[in-house]
């Protein structure tokens, strides 16, 4: 499969070597959005990848998932469920590849799992 990225010079990545290259989170005037922005270094197989934001008693108020991206840059907006708390949030990203392990005979489910390969965190202030 070929991807293209916007940069010629941008030599792609084999998985193991994808990373995060920037992770931004904004709070949205209205305190109940997040606006998040996502670089990734350029890669050869399209990654995963998951979002979580956590309130102050680390509960997860947002998630988001992305499967096999074809840009490595995206901008998202992330809504925080319930009521709204002051103070610190925390919020998690990584970027992962599924691995399938060989099949034996006889085995019906084939379990995938999960190979991150890089994370990222910020903190978030929500006013009173």
């Amino acid at each position: 499969m070929d991807i293209f990225f916007q940069d010629p010079d941008a030599i792609p990545l084999p998985p193991k070597e994808v990373r995060i290259k920037e992770f931004q989170a904004e709070l949205r005037p209205d305190n109940r959005r997040v606006r998040i922005y996502l670089e990734l270094t350029p890669f050869q197989k399209r990654p995963n990848g998951e979002i979580t934001i956590y309130n102050p008693q680390g509960e997860d108020v947002a998630s988001a998932s992305i499967i096999e991206t074809m840009v490595s840059k995206m901008e998202l907006t992330m809504h925080l469920r319930g009521e709204i708390a002051p103070g610190e949030y925390s919020i998690q990203a990584f970027i992962y590849y599924l691995e399938v392990p060989e099949q034996s005979e006889g085995v019906g489910d084939i379990t995938q799992q999960r190979i991150i390969v890089d994370r990222a965190n910020r903190l978030l202030e929500i006013p009173a």
